[in-house]
């Protein structure tokens, strides 16, 4: 099989029960959460769409109907886009020009069987993996997703991840790389350690939910062992795609470059927070607001 020289296709898990943000999760999909003007999910598929990538799936699971119906597009909204102009700034298929299939994990068993669900849909070209609960800034709409694939094409990799510097107390809570030599911008990966404690973590650079993969994925998702929870983890399919000797990349965020993350509420209110202050119609009133409340 020869290497595609473009990533077109992308899958976005987004079947996460959300417990750590219930109750706003009880009905209503995390993914779906407003953050400024717009629900999380829809943030993801406008940076894939500013990356050039033109079919997605979205594996979702019960009780994420909202998902499909957000993108959805009946005849009344239809009307509407078609003569007020000020409509069409405000729905999402103004902004993403993208195709979007669906299927479903039923059965929450970890992020490498979500994956596992997009086999046919990807058949044998490298595809991107956006998680449907993260948001990515940056001053380049879609430019960290494009240098991810370029990356991985140039270097012939078989995944290639996203990672962010994180405070070395943090690493707990991610999956942690362990580079070959002095870590830059971009690297080659020794080891991935799942959630290692401060004193083990080889490095304080944490997967920030964006990956590139090649189809041979599938065939190492099939061979990983379930680990806590029963759930099958994609940290550790790919430190089997390491040990036998499958290359696997690394492109470190800069300074600018930042991930929001929506999976407790501590960094849901950080990242409505930030996005409302750079809201191009109420940001200046809102952070006048905050000014004067925090000197009271």
């Amino acid at each position: 099989m020869s290497r595609s020289h473009v990533v077109r296709k992308a899958v976005v898990p987004a079947a996460g029960t959300g417990t750590r943000l219930l109750p706003a999760t009880k009905s209503m999909p995390k993914e779906m959460l407003p953050v400024g003007r717009k629900p999380v999910i829809q943030y993801v598929l406008e940076e894939l769409s500013a990356a050039d990538v033109r079919e997605v799936l979205i594996v979702t699971s019960q009780q994420k109907r909202a998902i499909e119906d957000h993108f959805d597009l009946n005849g009344v909204w239809q009307e509407r886009l078609e003569t007020d102009a000020k409509w069409r700034t405000l729905l999402p298929q103004a902004e993403i020009e993208v195709q979007l299939f669906y299927t479903r994990q039923s059965v929450p068993r970890g992020l490498a069987d979500a994956i596992a669900r997009a086999e046919v849909f990807v058949g044998e070209e490298p595809f991107l993996v956006s998680l449907g609960d993260s948001i990515l800034q940056s001053s380049r709409p879609g430019g960290l997703l494009q240098e991810l694939i370029r990356l991985h094409l140039e270097k012939g990799a078989r995944a290639t991840i996203l990672f962010e510097e994180v405070p070395p107390e943090a690493v707990v809570h991610y999956g942690i790389a362990k580079p070959k030599g002095r870590p830059e911008r971009t690297f080659a990966c020794e080891d991935l350690i799942e959630k290692p404690s401060p004193e083990e973590a080889p490095s304080n650079l944490a997967v920030a939910a964006r990956y590139v993969f090649d189809p041979i994925v599938f065939e190492y998702i099939q061979k990983t062992p379930p680990g806590r929870n029963g759930e099958i983890q994609i940290t550790d399919t790919m430190r089997l795609m390491l040990a036998d000797g499958h290359p696997i990349w690394g492109l470190r965020m800069e300074v600018g470059e930042r991930r929001l993350d929506i999976g407790n509420f501590g960094s849901y209110f950080e990242a409505f927070f930030e996005l409302a202050l750079q809201d191009p119609e109420h940001g200046q009133e809102f952070r006048e607001y905050v000014r004067r409340r925090l000197q009271e």
